[in-house]
């Protein structure tokens, strides 16, 4: 049943004015986040600004693009890790809110009417569940059962009303990178265990027609919370972290089905993971992600053609573990952490556009 909060959401946000432009206050976020450990809305914490970094290594690209906000989540979410566009809206599965780290909500927010509303739920709740799209189904691959660690085998796909169950994983693991590919889906990475929790360079390749597992070709370096997009049928795989935050990687692969082989391409200038990671115009956006005592907002850019990165606006609210998607001609991120660890949630939604 749909929550009459959740369908209010936003038509709060349009009774409140326009959209913020690049550079302005911070007065939109007021109220939009929770901490894990208390009930109650809460302002941005002082805390976001000790950790938030926006400066990037990279060079600043001619036009710089803006942000701007939109309406907020019904409820403040963080580490679901990552969203996906289905049927031309934004959806968030999982994750921590309301002082547990095992959700099962389901939101989609749609940029045309600027709405959250609330869609069934995922039948095992997680956070940092691995997700994608392919053909007219959303798929839902593992997560944690506590903060960022414990897996669970579970595997589900939803056709716009409902879950279904599929064939469980291979292992338990949570923080894959997923994406859809010649009617595939891969599952990169990723990590497993409780207290012995570390990286794995695994690479299944899920098939909807048979419903079964096979495995391709390693990643060269075991990690999880890593930025995931198909350029011209190659995958991208973008940082993470090796273990821990505080290891994280600027790495960037590419892998070829065609010769199941992975390349080397130019790293990405912030090394960080738990960050936005989408094919965007003619470029792969990063933005946002998570380090030591680090929040990061820089919003970096890799050009395929030239094997270089710059760097484009920041965001206005830096977080990590929060959705990034496309739709139309924009980036749109909702939720994530305000500062390092899962401590807060965010309800922010701000969209990022070169136009």
């Amino acid at each position: 049943m749909l929550h009459r909060r959740h369908l209010l959401a936003g038509g709060f946000a349009l009774a409140a004015g326009p959209a913020f432009a690049q550079g302005n206050t911070h007065a939109h976020q007021a109220g939009q986040f929770e901490r894990l450990n208390q009930p109650g809305r809460v302002d941005l914490p002082d805390l976001h600004h000790a950790h938030a970094v926006t400066d990037s290594p990279a060079p600043r690209a001619p036009r710089q693009g803006a942000w701007r906000a939109l309406a907020p989540l019904p409820i403040p979410r963080t580490e679901m890790a990552w969203a996906v566009e289905y049927r031309g809206r934004m959806h968030l599965v999982g994750g921590y809110a309301e002082q547990r780290v095992d959700r099962a909500y389901h939101h989609a927010y749609d940029p045309r009417t600027d709405v959250w509303v609330e869609l069934a739920q995922v039948p095992r709740g997680a956070n940092h569940v691995g997700v994608a799209t392919l053909g007219d189904r959303l798929y839902a691959f593992g997560g944690f059962l506590e903060q960022n660690r414990t897996p669970h085998d579970g595997a589900y796909a939803f056709d716009g009303e409902r879950w279904h169950t599929l064939r469980r994983l291979p292992e338990a693991c949570g923080a894959m990178a997923c994406i859809a590919l010649d009617g595939q889906i891969h599952i990169i990475g990723g990590a497993i265990g409780s207290d012995n929790r570390r990286s794995i360079d695994w690479h299944l390749v899920y098939d909807p027609r048979t419903d079964r597992y096979s495995r391709r070709q390693p990643m060269p370096l075991g990690r999880d919370h890593a930025g995931i997009v198909v350029v011209n049928g190659v995958i991208h795989l973008i940082a993470g972290r090796v273990d821990t935050f505080h290891t994280n990687s600027n790495l960037h692969h590419t892998y070829d089905p065609r010769t199941d082989s992975w390349t080397f391409r130019a790293p990405i200038p912030t090394a960080r993971s738990g960050h936005g990671c989408v094919w965007y115009r003619d470029r792969i956006f990063c933005m946002g992600g998570e380090g030591t005592n680090r929040v990061y907002g820089q919003n970096e850019a890799y050009n395929p053609a030239t094997d270089s990165w710059e760097a484009y606006a920041p965001m206005l609210t830096p977080r990590h573990g929060m959705g990034a998607v496309v739709i139309g001609d924009a980036v749109y991120v909702a939720g994530g952490g305000p500062q390092m660890g899962g401590g807060v949630k965010s309800a922010i939604n701000e969209a990022f556009s070169l136009a």
